[in-house]
């Protein structure tokens, strides 16, 4: 029985996690998680006329990723500052945290795996970590 419970709850947030919101939703949940971030620290407003930034945010706005990601708090995974404030910004870990966007992993954050998104290019994927690694407080 928990077995069965188990896998519809996984099923349940695979679906939320996969599926698409309207461009406009998209674009308005990363303006509001683009203002939390530039209002959080006066050194991320600074950091918006840096280009990793700008194209990451932007990558992050065009995907799904806000379904399951905040800025500032947990959502179904885990805040972006969060993910910043644990990985030190190196080309290992921009290339590792790329690869697990692109194929999806689980165990690092919870029981609530992250789900693969194989149409997103590496070079993309880098670009978005790279602007999560740069909300490190």
């Amino acid at each position: 029985m928990k077995k069965v419970l188990g896998t519809i709850a996984t099923v349940i947030v695979l679906m939320a996690c996969g599926s698409n919101k309207e461009e406009s939703g998209k674009a308005d949940d990363a303006k509001e998680n683009s203002n939390a971030a530039s209002t959080a620290s006066t050194s991320t407003s600074s950091l918006s006329s840096n280009p990793d930034y700008q194209k990451g945010l932007e990558l992050i706005g065009k995907n799904d990723c806000l379904t399951c990601h905040k800025v500032n708090e947990k959502n179904i995974g885990p805040a972006y500052k969060d993910v910043a404030a644990k990985y030190e910004s190196n080309d290992a870990n921009v290339k590792m945290l790329a690869e697990k966007i692109i194929k999806g992993g689980s165990g690092v954050w919870g029981a609530i795996p992250m789900t693969p998104h194989p149409t997103v290019k590496q070079e993309d994927a880098e670009a978005m970590v790279k602007y999560v690694l740069l909300l490190k407080k």
